[in-house]
């Protein structure tokens, strides 16, 4: 790929990751649209580490908190909202990681197509606004229970399908049992941590079978990917509350009908 592409593609997973608005339905476009190559498994790999590092890096104190009193919790016998909250972020990773090994093969050679990323992205639009306009948005993170978070992991397991957004239907989930949407929004930010570290290991070793490794490209994609996801995470968090979740649903609605009209039109 060219610098300017690598910048571009970069820009939109990073700034997509996190957002309830589809990478996938983003990284579509530029192949649909200006006929720009696949961005290859080597490209995958960054934009995932980068992603990763990102959530990390925000999230790094209570990253900390979670394996110490996680951890500890097992040691000691009684676990803090911070342990009991970690192992809610296990269980609601298990569902995911199941589906994601049971139908791999499946949803990449089926389900990879402009018209399932154009569906999934309306209809999980519209899913997340209703959510949030019917939402008591009443429990805080502590609050949040084991069947709420598998629950919510069951819902991460349908991001398989391009075009959901994991954020976006995690969110959504979140927000119909009844947690605030800066609490679903955390919840969320905080179960990617596992489900994308799990995804990157799996690519790397995809690409281990791979003749040659453009170090460059991986190299620029993971800081550009991971600079636009943090200060994504960052704002999101700062005006979620106020914004409320309309206009990414609806946004979502554009895209999707973009997409229709450009696979009919």
């Amino acid at each position: 790929m060219e610098i300017f592409q690598i910048v571009i593609l970069a820009l939109i997973q990073g700034l997509t990751e996190f957002l309830p608005i589809s990478s996938s339905a983003h990284l579509i476009l530029p192949k649909e649209v200006l006929g720009w190559p696949d961005q290859g498994l080597a490209f995958d790999v960054a934009v995932h580490f980068g992603s990763l590092t990102a959530v990390i890096l925000y999230f790094r104190h209570e990253v900390w908190a979670l394996l110490r009193d996680g951890l500890g919790g097992l040691v000691h016998g009684k676990f803090s909202d911070d342990g009991r909250l970690a192992w809610l972020i296990v269980l609601a990773t298990v569902p995911a990681g199941l589906t994601g090994l049971a139908f791999k093969g499946f949803i990449e050679h089926s389900l990879r197509s402009a018209a399932v990323i154009a569906a999934s992205t309306i209809g999980f639009g519209i899913l997340l606004w209703w959510a949030d306009v019917r939402a008591k948005r009443q429990l805080a993170l502590n609050q949040l229970d084991w069947k709420k978070a598998l629950m919510i992991g069951v819902a991460q397991a349908l991001a398989l399908i391009p075009g959901t957004s994991r954020s976006g239907i995690t969110m959504t989930a979140g927000l119909m049992l009844g947690m605030k949407r800066e609490a679903a929004a955390r919840f969320s930010f905080l179960m990617s941590i596992p489900v994308i570290a799990l995804s990157a290991l799996l690519l790397t070793f995809d690409l281990l079978d791979e003749q040659s490794v453009p170090w460059g490209d991986i190299f620029l994609g993971a800081l550009l990917s991971g600079i636009s996801a943090y200060l994504c995470i960052h704002f999101f968090l700062q005006f979620i509350s106020r914004i409320g979740m309309a206009p990414f649903a609806i946004y979502r609605l554009l895209l999707g009908a973009a997409l229709i009209w450009m696979i009919w039109g």
